[in-house]
């Protein structure tokens, strides 16, 4: 059997339970060291990392720890498996516990897989109660043991991710991103398999509201609709969910206050009787299957009030935050130029100070960033190799963009002069091709928007899309010779999008 080369990635807010994960992995690797992964690399997703997290003191240089923003699961994985270099990328959630030689078994699970193999999802098994019926929480945690394709414990190839994006960043929360993945890389071609490893998720303590805060996932629900159809619960394995019922009995509610508000009794008592019929069927299909005790039967109660209303908002609410929703583009990219493109150009500047954003700029990358479009920054910086400015300079410069316009996901910059006879200056080609090669994207994937005919010409020489942006310093013959123009960055924008989703099709 062929040695299996992966990588585990687990993404983490720092809870005590992730020193669990490793040191399962870590003795299994100990035990087995043919078996072991690559490395372990732990994504922090804190907004503001505060105390250490929780490592073993044994970790040394098999786990790395990187760090994603707090942007939530979805970007986390995302940084994880870009900065693996194995074949397969193992996804663990930082509270399960994996089984004694889950290494061994992973392994295993991933060696001499067929090149239709795109994913390999592991066994989720979920402590049940002793001596009394689980709550309803503890029944919702249960439902991870028979759920498709999570990533509690979930494998897949490096180059299916790619080839699909990564994971949707759009959701926010550790729900339904797993889902959506597993969707677009069996759309993208690839077969999804089941191994033997197996790890356990205990259920974690919650509290008294935990179940009206989860109907936040109403809003994920529109999003998985948009992207991907009607149908889209039947092929993730899903159930088809109480939603209808809970706006039926939130419009029975309401029907029955407006009409009693307006003195219209004959209305008012039918529809309060259908909202209170509704409402006691579903607190009676959440009471009886659990332990029955006083406290749990009145969280139930009280809940199944509060739980209609939570979710027909979570719904509404996705329906206005991805009312366009389109296909996520995180294996595209837009590379800009510099100067004159995204800030305005002040000549060999290695002044922070004197940055100054281009109108509509923030806008327009942030509009790229909500499609998962990944960007970059390709730009001749010739000053150095004259002597009026040092890289130190150029990187001051460029933090003070990432400051303004939001984080740039790669700079590439040429410090050579005309003369140097490099491969990196524009017009040639080797900004755009190194740019694309460090953002795991094609330069075919690409759109370079830039003011000059030089930027034309290296999105050209390296094989991508170029959209021009004319200022003052544009000859008219680099217009007539761009091979698409925009008036200003904002169009441009769009204009790149356009080119990205007609490659997609293609």
């Amino acid at each position: 059997m062929t040695r299996a080369d992966y990588t585990v990635v687990i993404p983490t807010v720092g809870r005590a339970s992730l020193r669990t994960v490793l040191d399962a992995l870590l003795d299994g690797m100990a035990a087995d060291p043919g078996s072991a992964p690559a490395r372990i690399l732990v994504v922090d997703d804190r907004a503001r990392p505060g105390a250490p997290l929780p490592l073993p003191s044994a970790a040394g240089d098999d786990v790395r720890v990187l760090r994603s923003g707090g942007r939530g699961p979805a970007a986390a994985r995302n940084a994880g498996w870009r900065a693996a270099t194995t074949e397969w990328v193992a996804f663990l959630d930082d509270d399960v516990v994996p089984a004694p030689g889950w290494p061994a078994k992973a392994a295993a699970d991933l060696a001499d897989q067929p090149g239709e193999v795109g994913g390999s999802q592991g066994t989720v098994t979920v402590p049940s109660p002793e001596g009394r019926r689980p709550t309803d929480w503890e029944r919702n945690t249960a439902g991870l043991a028979d759920a498709s394709w999570i990533t509690a414990d979930m494998a897949y190839r490096r180059r299916a991710l790619a080839e699909v994006g990564g994971f949707d960043e759009r959701f926010r929360r550790a729900y339904r991103e797993d889902a959506d993945i597993a969707l677009r890389v069996m759309a993208a071609g690839h077969r999804l398999v089941r191994g033997a490893r197996t790890v356990t998720h205990p259920v974690r303590p919650a509290g008294f509201w935990v179940s009206v805060k989860t109907q936040a996932g109403n809003a994920d629900d529109v999003l998985m609709r948009r992207l991907h159809g009607p149908g889209w619960r039947r092929r993730a394995g899903e159930g088809p969910g109480r939603f209808r019922r809970h706006l039926l009995t939130t419009a029975s509610g309401v029907l029955a206050a407006a009409a009693y508000g307006a003195g219209a009794r004959r209305v008012a008592f039918p529809a309060f009787v259908a909202w209170a019929g509704l409402t006691a069927e579903f607190a009676a299909a959440r009471v009886l299957p659990g332990p029955r005790a006083p406290e749990e039967v009145t969280r139930m109660l009280v809940t199944s009030v509060a739980i209609p209303p939570a979710a027909t908002w979570h719904r509404l609410r996705g329906l206005l935050t991805h009312a366009r929703a389109g296909a996520w583009y995180g294996n595209r990219a837009v590379l800009f130029d510099r100067d004159d493109t995204i800030v305005h150009d002040v000549p060999y500047n290695g002044a922070p100070a004197r940055v100054e954003p281009v109108r509509g700029a923030r806008k327009a990358l942030d509009r790229l960033r909500r499609r998962g479009v990944r960007i970059g920054v390709v730009s001749n910086q010739s000053g150095v190799a004259r002597g009026l400015i040092t890289r130190a300079d150029v990187r001051r410069v460029n933090d003070r963009i990432d400051e303004l316009l939001g984080p740039i996901d790669v700079w590439e910059i040429c410090p050579h002069g005309p003369d140097d006879r490099c491969s990196c200056r524009k017009p040639r080609p080797g900004l755009v091709t190194r740019a694309a090669r460090r953002l795991d994207v094609d330069p075919s994937a690409c759109v370079v928007i830039g003011d000059i005919g030089a930027d034309m010409r290296a999105a050209e020489a390296a094989g991508a899309h170029g959209v021009l942006v004319p200022t003052g310093r544009t000859r008219p013959e680099e217009v007539d010779d761009a091979p698409e123009v925009a008036p200003d960055l904002r169009a441009a924008v769009a204009r790149a999008l356009a080119l990205l989703a007609e490659g997609r099709s293609r």
